[in-house]
């Protein structure tokens, strides 16, 4: 399935992929291993490991220019850990478009767009935002609260 895009590269390639993105050990507990077969919509498979897969297929790729809806939604807080890593390493050196309501997920974006009723509030980096102490802030300060409950 990481291969999809890119057949020709080798077992080895695919494998240091894996090891970048810290999901070596992940996969190789799945049955098979590098050769699980991945069933339609990635049933048997939990969202997150979804995720790590389609990173590790984004990576072998190599595309200048990523998008990214919501790639940190449906998961838990440990696996949100491990794909905040993956998507560093994914989108370092990389131009990519990234949605998301998960504030953790954009914090090191180089540019914030926040959109309000289709409609552009603020723009800037996760500093400047925070500084300007409007929307962002308030929705970001309230997702902080919540993983402290």
């Amino acid at each position: 399935n990481i291969l999809l895009y890119r057949p020709d590269l080798s077992a080895e390639k695919v494998d240091v992929i894996c090891h970048q993105l810290g999901i070596k050990s992940f996969i190789d507990n799945l049955e098979g291993g590098m050769h699980y077969q991945v069933m339609e919509r990635g049933q048997g498979l939990s969202m997150g490991q979804r995720q790590l897969i389609s990173f590790a297929r984004a990576l072998a790729a190599n595309p200048p220019i990523i998008v990214m809806d919501e790639a940190t939604s449906n998961i838990d807080s440990e696996t949100e850990k491990l794909l905040q890593t993956a998507m560093h390493i994914l989108l370092k050196g990389r131009t990519a478009i990234v949605v998301a309501h998960r504030l953790s997920t954009i914090v090191n974006a180089d540019k914030i767009v926040v959109l309000e009723n289709g409609k552009i509030s603020e723009i800037g980096s996760h500093q400047e935002l925070i500084k300007k102490n409007g929307s962002y802030a308030k929705y970001y300060n309230q997702q902080v609260q919540l993983q402290d409950l």
